[in-house]
């Protein structure tokens, strides 16, 4: 049985670590704030971007002169999976569910007798995947020194990507991370954006006609297109991990409190056998004389 003075000292340790779980969760839920408006203000331009290129690029289905990052290479046997995990842990599952679902699909590629290449965006996915993956890596992106991100850290993310890809280094490329739902519910995803997807728009169908041609349009725009997405991702990603982080704090602020409870109903009990054995001693003393 652990004496009064290990209980006291477990108890005032677990009130430090209260203390800091609850500073956590609320500078987690600060941030939230800021990052939820800036993913949420980002989809509707995302949605567009989607609908405009989506119909451009049923113009020239099928075209030989579509161009390549919406035709692809004619193959399908290298694939680039791009994961984007936070830097810094204490966020619950938050990291774990990106890197499980790009697993996943890692070993059916590989089952599929296809060659896979990782690169990362984030050190815990990094961290996560070269246990088993090591050899698989291709690069990797630091944003642990970025305080806000900005689409800049996407379009050099995306240069990065379309330098490899004009390269012959792979032909499908994917980008994994978390779609912000609420701050208990962060959806892993999976989005295709080598050669180039689009979702079915619920836009108007009006139709327009572009000049120049739409082959010339799409050159232009789909680089954009594929920054556009990516930066749409860093943005989800950073609502996803500060509601994690708040949701993961407050559990941890909540099982704090529980610890403590029982250590001091656990703490007065040992000091009242304490006292009860020492008066004891003191009315078996009286006794004696």
């Amino acid at each position: 049985m652990p004496s009064l003075k290990d209980l006291k000292i477990r108890i005032d340790s677990v009130k430090s670590t209260r203390k800091i779980t609850k500073a956590m969760q609320m500078v987690a839920a600060a941030k939230l704030r800021r990052a939820q408006e800036a993913a949420e203000n980002a989809r509707p331009y995302a949605e567009r971007m989607n609908a405009v290129m989506s119909r451009l690029a049923d113009s020239v289905k099928g075209s030989d002169t579509a161009p390549k990052l919406l035709a692809g290479t004619g193959s399908d046997q290298t694939h680039l999976l791009v994961v984007m995990t936070a830097e810094r842990g204490l966020c619950g599952g938050f990291n774990s569910s990106i890197v499980r679902l790009a697993r996943q699909r890692i070993e059916s590629l590989q089952a599929a007798g296809k060659t896979v290449k990782i690169l990362t965006v984030g050190k815990k996915g990094r961290e996560q995947l070269k246990r088993e993956y090591g050899d698989l890596f291709v690069g990797h992106v630091d944003l642990s020194e970025v305080k806000r991100i900005g689409y800049e850290n996407a379009r050099e993310i995306t240069r990065d990507i379309l330098a490899r890809f004009d390269g012959g280094e792979f032909d499908v490329a994917t980008i994994y991370y978390n779609t912000f739902e609420s701050v208990i519910s962060q959806i892993p995803t999976e989005q295709q954006i080598i050669p180039a997807s689009f979702e079915e728009s619920d836009a108007d169908a009006t139709l327009y006609e572009y000049e120049p041609g739409e082959e010339e349009i799409l050159e232009e725009l789909l680089p954009k297109g594929v920054a556009t997405q990516i930066f749409a991702a860093l943005l989800e990603n950073g609502a996803s991990e500060q509601g994690a982080r708040m949701s993961a704090m407050d559990n941890a602020t909540r099982n704090a409190g529980e610890m403590i409870d029982k250590l001091t109903i656990q703490y007065n009990r040992t000091r009242q056998a304490v006292i009860t054995n020492e008066l004891i001693e003191i009315i078996s003393g009286a006794e004696a004389l």
